[in-house]
């Protein structure tokens, strides 16, 4: 397979058809093959370049982009990377466009009319790379809708949490996000937090979406809010999120902070306060993404006492981050997309002993397991 990645720009905008080759240009792996100024013409021009990644603006005359995408990934599926404006509609366009099969986004500056769109070049060009190298991976076929029926919910009791989970995730985060929490009870012991590397307006409505699609109470964090059982808090773009244990309760406190590891919010960040805060009652969870945030962080966790979880490579979009924690040892469990939300349910979904020891008979079981599949295969079976 070549390394060049073959692209395809598709805007209504004669100006951004022009800007983003040239961006792109400055790449020597990366050949824009063709450019198209609507849905249809996207989709013939698919058909006889055969790109590998393909942009394409969800604002658009004749057919639009969430239309477009639609037709791609039902007629011949290929990674495709979004333009989204700062806007509520267009965070809502965007979260139901990636529900869809997209791979990411980028959200345009607010002055890409003008053409001014460096600020987003080097984060463009790394994306298609990412996208090429994701072609083919999906959620498993058990996916949450597009348009997820809103869960009506009671009451829910402001209890203590008894584990504290923070969640890191970035590319492929939105819907094995929405996966992973809408196989979660309502009633679950524990108070999960999350960093996405998420664009600053698009957090509110990312919450707002997964709120609707699971028994969870699930918002984006403000500085202040307590921590309690069943509550997911989102951390905002654009800032940090840590933990602190005060006499008023266990609370999300947000940060303006330098970004760390090029990221804010940065999920080493939370993972780091969530091990010096909560040590044994830590539980840290590196998902899908590309980069190594979070990796440090969830050795971290791991030194202090606490469950370290990372979804396995093979149920990534992309699998830096967890690849990058499970290479630097910090890892205690591999577990899949699909298995992660049961898991975290068996684990902690009663009782109250630390992570270690649910780990230790976790582990004990297993071998006991092994052993007796050994003992039970015939001679000829086993292999020198």
């Amino acid at each position: 397979m070549s390394d060049t990645v073959r692209v395809l720009v598709v805007d209504d905008s004669a100006l951004m058809r022009k800007l983003i080759p040239a961006i792109l240009a400055r790449d020597p792996s990366i050949e824009v093959v063709g450019t198209a100024m609507d849905g249809a013409f996207a989709l013939k021009k698919i058909e006889e370049l055969r790109p590998d990644v393909v942009t394409l603006d969800l604002e658009m005359p004749r057919m639009d982009g969430m239309e477009t995408l639609r037709l791609i990934m039902r007629r011949a599926p290929l990674p495709v990377i979004l333009f989204s404006t700062h806007s509520k509609e267009g965070a809502y366009s965007t979260l139901k466009a990636l529900a869809l099969g997209a791979v990411d986004f980028i959200a345009k500056p607010t002055d890409a009319a003008a053409g001014h769109l460096e600020t987003i070049a080097d984060l463009l060009i790394e994306k298609i790379k990412v996208a090429k190298r994701a072609a083919g991976r999906k959620l498993p076929p058990a996916m949450v809708a597009i348009d997820p029926p809103s869960l009506k919910k009671g009451t829910r009791s402001a209890l203590p949490p008894s584990r504290i989970i923070a969640i890191g995730i970035s590319t492929g985060g939105p819907n094995a996000l929405q996966y992973l929490l809408s196989q979660i009870p309502a009633e679950f012991p524990c108070s999960i937090l999350v960093v996405q590397h998420m664009p600053e307006g698009f957090t509110e409505m990312f919450a707002r979406r997964l709120d609707e699609c699971c028994a969870l109470d699930v918002s984006e964090a403000k500085s202040g809010d307590l921590l309690f059982s069943g509550r997911v808090l989102i951390c905002p773009g654009n800032r940090h999120m840590m933990v602190r244990r005060m006499p008023r309760g266990d609370m999300a406190v947000l940060s303006d902070g330098s970004p760390v590891n090029g990221h804010r919010p940065s999920v080493d960040v939370l993972f780091h306060s969530v091990a010096q805060e909560f040590a044994l009652s830590a539980v840290g969870v590196i998902m899908t993404g590309m980069g190594e945030d979070g990796a440090e962080g969830l050795g971290a966790i791991k030194a202090a006492g606490g469950l370290t979880i990372a979804q396995s490579e093979d149920t990534c979009v992309v699998g830096g981050m967890p690849r990058a924690a499970i290479q630097k040892g910090h890892v205690n469990k591999i577990i899949p997309l699909e298995s992660i939300g049961a898991f975290l349910v068996n684990q902690y979904g009663g009782g109250d002993r630390t992570s270690s020891e649910k780990l230790e008979k976790s582990d004990r079981q297993e071998k006991v397991e092994k052993n007796d599949k050994n003992e039970r295969a015939p001679v000829s079976s086993q292999r020198t």
